[in-house]
């Protein structure tokens, strides 16, 4: 848990910094992941991050039923479910304007599900939005991912270098390839890793040469 919950403290909290340096233009501008603009996408972050602050005040399922990687399954990306995410973040995005209210708004959000996290019991089990029973871990997992790859969207967005953490990358690394090591003939970092196997950077014909002799394979979002 403590690895896990640090990755996600790193990762929000540079997400925060990130954000008090923005101009309001920024804002506006648009993002890999159409049709958000860049207040879209924060706003579906901030959502995200802040969840298990309410989750925690719920109570807990009897017993887990999915972990971090059948969180992701093809469910969470059915149509209807793709359009509520998408119409659900613009019209969050209207309710914080500015700069500051939107760093404001993931600072109270993030900050809120980390307190929750830190009192609550040791093997605390959740039930997600969707309905899924996980440990309190497993979709804290899926926190840091959320954060940390649309951070990845973010920074392309605004034309910044990836500012992914070391823990945060190790936690979505870990879980994309299932704790498995990468193949040698990659020579891939975490982040490199994180940016491949989520289409962030596109295969080269090398690497799928690599991929299919070795027969390595990550977790598909969806699939």
């Amino acid at each position: 848990m403590e690895q896990v919950r640090a990755a996600f403290r790193d990762e929000c909290a540079r997400l925060e910094q990130v954000l008090r340096d923005l101009d309001e233009a920024d804002l506006d501008r648009p993002t890999p992941c159409p049709p958000w603009a860049v207040r879209d996408l924060l706003a579906h972050v901030r959502t995200g991050a802040g969840r298990l602050a309410g989750m925690l005040a719920a109570p807990a399922p009897e017993r887990a039923e999915v972990d971090a990687a059948g969180y992701f399954g093809a469910a969470k990306f059915a149509p209807d479910v793709d359009r509520d995410r998408i119409d659900g973040a613009r019209r969050e995005a209207r309710e914080l304007p500015g700069v500051p209210e939107v760093a404001e708004g993931f600072a109270r959000a993030w900050r809120a599900a980390d307190a929750a996290v830190a009192v609550a019991p040791s093997g605390r089990l959740v039930r997600t939005r969707h309905g899924d029973a996980m440990a309190l871990t497993e979709f804290l997992r899926t926190r840091v991912v959320e954060v940390a790859v649309h951070g990845l969207d973010l920074a392309d967005a605004l034309d910044r270098r990836p500012w992914l953490t070391p823990t945060a990358a190790a936690v979505v690394a870990d879980l994309l390839a299932d704790d498995r090591p990468v193949p040698d003939g990659l020579g891939w970092d975490a982040l490199t890793l994180v940016r491949k196997a989520t289409g962030r950077v596109p295969l080269t014909d090398a690497e799928r040469g690599v991929l299919d002799r070795t027969g390595f394979r990550w977790l598909s979002f969806g699939g």
